[in-house]
């Protein structure tokens, strides 16, 4: 008799999986499509409606997957796809324009279970970028591919694969010749002996844009993925953060989920997303505590700015940015909440 109630015990813990349940209850995702110089006084309600559905949707699908049993990893990436698909966003069909007029699309997906990471940098034909990104974690030996390589392998990989024009999208067209025309007139003005302004990115406007997200399943898996178009009128193949494992995404059972928007070369040089996990695992620093250390103090310090979401082990969530505004939300206990500006 003891042997079938230790039976029983062990199939209420364990999911048939091996993988120990968490209550259905604490299942939590979180999604951001990028901070930035985002202010009420110049959004009409039309456009504010259309980002708020934007985000709602991406919840709606990545959180029906975690309340159907459904993994963490599947979460995030239909968000992200819902994100990529919407031409508002810095993803995908909404990708910004480099200084030769092409969309170069990055994006990273993790697992926090097994630490397994995969990541695409400029592809230009992969309708969905961060399916090739998974499909790097899966289906290769490598953590990131880049360029025409990745292209290759994302065709060979049976993903959906576009003419580059699909991500052509008037308003970023229309962006790209208006920081080209600023950083001009900015040239012009500037005697400092500096090179080409373009270089520099003085347009503070043109460094964001970024979609993201992460979640934790009712196995306890956490899951990270982010995607990008990059920055407005880039050059030289810059790559930023969002592909870069431990600086734009992060993933660790053991302490969080963590997906990057800002400025990507001070993410990259401070490590953001790893350095917030490191705090946690041994500083045993909270999550909230960790983020707002590195996001709201050490960011700035740099010259940087932007923001991140997070979850940790146990759901709890964090959601700092030090720019005047992030579109985000996240659902928990079948609740959504969406916000763009700053409280």
């Amino acid at each position: 008799m003891k042997y079938i109630v230790w039976a029983c015990l062990l199939l209420g813990t364990f999911g048939g999986y091996g993988q120990v349940k968490t209550r259905k209850s604490d299942i939590v995702l979180v999604v951001h499509g990028g901070a930035g110089t985002i202010l009420k006084s110049q959004m009409t309600q039309e456009l504010e409606k259309e980002y708020t559905d934007g985000l709602s949707e991406a919840l709606k699908k990545g959180y029906d997957i975690l309340e159907r049993g459904g993994s963490s990893l599947d979460a995030v990436e239909a968000a992200i796809k819902v994100l990529e698909n919407n031409p508002l966003f810095n993803a995908g069909k909404g990708a910004v324009f480099t200084n030769e007029g092409k969309n170069e699309l990055d994006a990273s997906i993790m697992d926090g279970k097994t630490l397994s990471a995969g990541a695409v940098a400029g592809v230009t034909t992969v309708k969905n970028p961060i399916t090739a990104a998974r499909a790097v974690m899966e289906k290769s030996n490598h953590v990131i591919m880049a360029g025409a390589g990745a292209d290759k392998f994302a065709a060979q990989a049976g993903l959906e694969i576009v003419d580059p024009s699909y991500f052509f999208t008037g308003q970023r067209w229309k962006a790209l010749q208006q920081v080209k025309k600023e950083d001009s007139l900015k040239t012009e003005l500037d005697h400092s002996g500096k090179k080409s302004s373009s270089y520099y990115f003085t347009n503070k406007d043109s460094k964001f844009g970024t979609v993201g997200a992460v979640a934790l399943d009712q196995y306890g898996n956490l899951a990270a993925a982010t995607s990008t178009g990059g920055m407005t009128n880039k050059r030289f193949g810059r790559v930023g953060d969002s592909p870069i494992i431990g600086a734009g995404t992060y993933a660790d059972n053991n302490t969080c989920a963590i997906s990057c928007t800002g400025w990507g070369e001070y993410y990259i040089r401070l490590v953001m997303a790893k350095t917030i996990s490191d705090m946690m695992e041994f500083g045993k620093i909270p999550l909230k505590n960790a983020a707002d250390e590195m996001v709201m103090k050490r960011l700035p310090a740099l010259g940087g700015d932007g923001g991140l979401i997070a979850v940790d082990s146990k759901g709890n969530i964090a959601m700092p940015f030090n720019t005047e505004g992030m579109y985000r939300g996240f659902m928990k206990d079948g609740k959504a909440e969406v916000k763009i500006y700053k409280e």
